[in-house]
C-alpha cells in the first residue's frame, strides 16, 4: 500500500519560513519524481514545485521562484519543500504527490498525500 504523509505545516507570520516534509512508503521512492501542490479555500489545486527522481531537475511555479526550494533524500524516502519569505497568499493545504515522471499537472500524478495546512498571518 502506497502512503505519502506530509508534515511540517502550521501557522507562521508573513515573512517567515516553514519546511514541509513528505515521507513515502510502499513504492521504490528513488524511482519516482515528486511534486508539491497546494489548494487554497475556494480555489483550484495548483502546482508548486517538482523534482526528478534523482533530484537533478527541479521546476517551480512562477509565484514561488526564489522563495521555495524542493529537495529529496532518497535514503529517507522523503521529499522536502522549504518555504521562505512566506506571504498571506501562500495560505493553503499543501499536498505531495508521486509519479514516475516529473510534471506540473496534478492529473499526471498517481499517488497523493492527505495534505498539511499552512497558514500565513499578515
Amino acid at each position: 500500500q502506497v502512503q505519502l504523509v506530509e508534515s511540517g505545516g502550521g501557522l507562521v507570520q508573513a515573512g517567515g519560513s516553514l519546511r514541509l516534509s513528505c515521507v513515502v512508503s510502499g513504492l521504490t521512492f528513488s524511482n519516482y519524481a515528486m511534486g508539491w501542490f497546494r489548494q487554497a479555500p475556494g480555489k483550484e489545486r495548483e502546482f508548486v514545485a517538482t523534482i526528478t527522481w534523482r533530484g537533478g531537475g527541479t521546476y517551480f511555479a512562477d509565484f514561488v521562484k526564489g522563495r521555495f526550494t524542493i529537495s529529496r533524500d532518497n535514503a529517507k524516502n522523503t521529499v522536502y519543500l522549504q518555504m521562505n519569505s512566506l506571504k498571506f497568499e501562500d495560505t493553503a493545504v499543501y499536498y505531495c504527490a508521486a509519479d514516475l515522471r516529473a510534471a506540473t499537472s496534478g492529473a499526471e500524478y498517481a499517488y497523493w498525500g492527505q495534505g498539511t495546512q499552512v497558514t500565513v498571518s499578515s
